[in-house]
């Protein structure tokens, strides 16, 4: 999981997924990364839990404005 962690950071610091922009589906990102949602779902709640990303009910998660990772 800390080779997915660092190239979502990776894509959020390149721009790739700029602040304010939603990430993928769980299932495309598990699809892309070649590992389980549930795989997915933990490092999501990482970044959540670091700041990085913020969950919307009923919209996806979103990377957050200002980014702490």
């Amino acid at each position: 999981m800390d080779e997915l962690l660092g190239d979502l950071l990776k894509k959020i610091k390149n721009g790739t997924y700029p602040p304010g922009s939603q990430l993928p589906s769980g299932r495309e990102l598990a699809d892309v990364y070649d590992v389980s949602q549930s795989t997915i779902s933990r490092a999501v709640a990482t970044l959540r839990e670091q700041g990085v990303l913020v969950g919307r009910p009923g919209r996806g998660v979103f990377v957050a404005e200002s980014p702490q990772g």
